[in-house]
């Protein structure tokens, strides 16, 4: 046995190393105090985007790569398929004329000769006997137009061959054409259902972004409003705290302890205007609130039933469009078989009607076998 150096498969030893060095990079950020921070890591972040964007990319050049290639081959199987039909085309038409330049009516050497040269003998007519006679009385009548009638049977005959052939070409090409179209209209629908997926990915992304950004600005219009009622409480809160009767030393309220002041029930006459005009205002706040809430829900709902609508439009033109495929196919196919049956049928009439006109009858089967020899 030798001996045979074979290559080393050195890929599973690359993705080892590769592990091990991402393991020893991830535990030297993870152990390292100095490089630990608190929170999100958005430099780790901004690489996960980049190679997402990268890797989607990679793969919209790889699928156009991919179509490309796939159009490139159904162009040349196109091609092939048009090259081999003319070879073939030529093919018959040099076979046909093949025919009609060497296939004549053979016959028997003797009948070949002229009837001069039958008479060219060199030896005496009273030497020859019944042998050497060629030509006998009565024999050759007719011989020229029997010779007309096969050739014109002949030609009849590669007249019918060749239109033969033309509808078998015909045919063939009506084939390879509805196969292309039917191709091409393949090629063509799977493009528009790409396309049309992009679209509807890229209209939900649209509709995502839009509907984050409002959901955003809602969240920073209510935090917003949710510190600025704080300060105004806390204000509120300070300025009653100056202004109250334990600070003022008034009798008119009671002071609890460890209790907020509180005003007596006995000489309460009922909230003051200014209280009044703040509640109705905070509700008056509270009710535009949730009408522009009410609104942004709408548009949203709208701008989506809109899609839905437009996809379905979409799906419905698409179905008609392969409904109709379908029917013209199926009137094709209708048209080529009644096309055929009316072939066969001629050609089962040319052989009962033609071709097979004498047919044998019992007496001539029964004269064999008489005996029991």
């Amino acid at each position: 046995m030798y001996k045979v150096d074979l290559p080393v498969d050195q890929s599973i030893e690359r993705v080892v190393e590769r592990r091990r060095s991402a393991d020893a990079a991830r535990k030297s950020r993870i152990l390292n105090t100095r490089l630990r921070v608190m929170g999100l890591d958005l430099d780790a972040l901004n690489k996960q985007v980049q190679e997402k964007k990268l890797n989607k990319s990679m793969e919209m050049q790889r699928d156009s790569a991919f179509d490309e290639l796939r159009e490139y081959h159904n162009n040349m199987l196109l091609q092939q398929d048009a090259d081999e039909s003319k070879k073939r085309a030529a093919l018959r038409t040099d076979l046909t004329q093949y025919w009609a330049a060497q296939q004549q009516n053979s016959q028997d050497a003797d009948i070949k000769c002229d009837l001069k040269g039958a008479f060219r003998i060199s030896f005496p007519e009273s030497e020859l006997g019944l042998a050497s006679m060629q030509i006998f009385q009565g024999e050759g009548i007719g011989e020229e137009q029997k010779k007309r009638e096969q050739m014109k049977k002949t030609q009849t005959d590669l007249l019918a061959q060749m239109r033969d052939n033309e509808r078998r070409l015909l045919r063939d090409k009506h084939r390879e054409m509805l196969i292309s179209k039917e191709l091409v209209h393949q090629d063509f629908k799977r493009v528009q259902l790409q396309a049309l997926e992009m679209e509807c990915k890229k209209d939900a992304q649209i509709a995502l972004h839009n509907s984050n950004q409002a959901l955003a600005a809602a969240q920073a219009e209510k935090m917003k409003e949710q510190h600025r009622r704080e300060e105004m409480e806390n204000l509120a809160e300070i300025f009653h705290t100056l202004t109250s009767d334990m600070m003022t030393e008034a009798a008119e309220r009671e002071v609890g302890g460890g209790r907020p002041p509180r005003p007596l029930i006995d000489r309460w006459k009922g909230m003051s205007p200014e209280q009044l005009s703040a509640i109705h205002r905070k509700r008056e706040e509270q009710h535009i609130e949730r009408q522009r809430e009410r609104h942004v829900e709408k548009v949203q709902n709208a701008v989506w039933e809109l899609h839905l609508l437009k996809l379905s439009r979409e799906a419905e033109k698409e179905d008609k469009r392969a409904e109709d495929l379908r029917r013209e196919k199926r009137i094709q196919m209708d048209h080529y078989n009644k096309q055929l049956a009316r072939d066969q049928q001629a050609y089962q009439e040319f052989l009962n009607k033609k071709l097979y006109t004498n047919k044998p009858t019992e007496d001539f089967f029964s004269q064999f076998n008489t005996s029991s020899r």
